[in-house]
């Protein structure tokens, strides 16, 4: 009983690990919008209020157009903007029916690792892709809670984890 216990407390305390210990892994790009292309600027369709502009490298949509598994060591880089809001917290739309952007408030990353995947149990495990957040400045988002970005990509193996793999294939 004590060793079924020790296992079973010993396994919760490495999978806490494992999910805490792959978010320093992932480092801050600092020159990704000189090295990477913008391929995609959108409301985002996930929170009412961001506008989202995705970044990548030429050698990733190369991939992607040619139909192949993106590499390992590919980083897609996602700057996270609130949206402008009226006197009363409401989004404000253009004239083209687009939220207008306001605040740049995150910088999300998702890095393909060989092998990242191997820790993450189903609902958390996005083939080899893992995620890192991070202030405007770099400065990383230690509290914020990186299986909820696991768990929404997690259904997406179709997509290679992405939702935006098609308009990567320009």
């Amino acid at each position: 009983m004590i060793k079924r216990l020790f296992a079973v407390v010993l396994a919760i305390g490495l999978g806490v690990t494992a999910a805490w210990a792959d978010s320093q892994r992932i480092p801050f790009p600092k020159d990704y919008r000189s090295k990477m292309v913008n391929y995609l600027s959108l409301d985002r369709t996930q929170n009412e209020d961001q506008i989202i502009r995705l970044f990548t490298t030429e050698e990733a949509l190369a991939a992607a157009k040619a139909g192949g598994e993106l590499p390992d060591g590919t980083v897609i880089v996602a700057e996270i903007y609130k949206a402008k809001k009226d006197k009363d917290g409401e989004v404000i739309e253009s004239a083209l029916g687009r939220r207008i952007r306001d605040k740049f408030a995150a910088v999300a990353v998702m890095q393909k690792g060989k092998g990242w995947g191997a820790e993450f149990d189903d609902a958390h495990r996005n083939g080899d892709w893992d995620f890192a957040v991070f202030k405007p400045t770099g400065e990383r988002l230690v509290k914020k809670d990186l299986n909820k970005c696991r768990a929404c990509h997690a259904p997406l193996a179709d997509t290679q984890h992405l939702f935006s793999l098609e308009h990567m294939k320009r």
